[in-house]
């Protein structure tokens, strides 16, 4: 109960605001983390949920979209864009997208570089080799690479060296790639 000298704007404001928290309060959670598991296209990494859609998928569609990543994995853990990517693989095969209808790129630079490097790699080597026999292109930064003194030879198989990131997105917007914001 409110105090009786409350202003009765704040009063009302007050009792609005409780009279629509109350029924998230009461809703019971719709998924969690035990509702993800395995893509049906990469089963070790990448998983997924499934989701009761609003916004269907155009039969046919067919998906360029370049990932960025600057952002080295902490030891001992993936690199979350590689395995952003792979969940991005999973979700659209499992919701009716072909296989054969998704390109994907992954441009890597600063810290991440690391995390395609053969010999600092660790757990991501299999990752990386996973997304590059699903196609996907994997593509480190010139500059960065020279930056932490990783030669084209140091990369793990099938690692792309590019001039610089910058360079590799024009390259990749101009065809058609389309820059994935996570």
């Amino acid at each position: 109960m409110l105090p009786a000298n409350y202003p009765r704007h704040a009063r009302r404001t007050l009792l609005a605001v409780a009279s629509l928290a109350l029924p998230l309060a009461a809703a019971p959670a719709l998924a969690g983390p035990e509702d993800f598991g395995p893509g049906p296209l990469i089963t070790e990494y990448g998983q997924i949920a499934d989701i009761d859609l609003t916004t269907a998928l155009p039969e046919g569609a067919t998906f360029k979209v370049a990932f960025d990543t600057a952002t080295g994995s902490e030891e001992g853990s993936l690199n979350r864009t590689l395995t952003s990517a792979a969940r991005f693989l999973n979700m659209h095969v499992a919701n009716g997208v072909e296989a054969e209808n998704l390109h994907l790129a992954i441009v890597i630079h600063g810290g991440a570089v690391d995390d395609v490097a053969s010999a600092t790699a660790a757990g991501n080597a299999d990752l990386v080799a996973t997304l590059l026999e699903h196609g996907v292109r994997v593509i480190v930064c010139g500059q960065s690479a020279a930056y932490y003194d990783v030669s084209r030879e140091d990369l793990l198989p099938g690692v792309e060296m590019a001039l610089s990131a910058m360079t590799a997105h024009a390259l990749l917007q101009q065809d058609e790639y389309t820059l994935n914001p996570f």
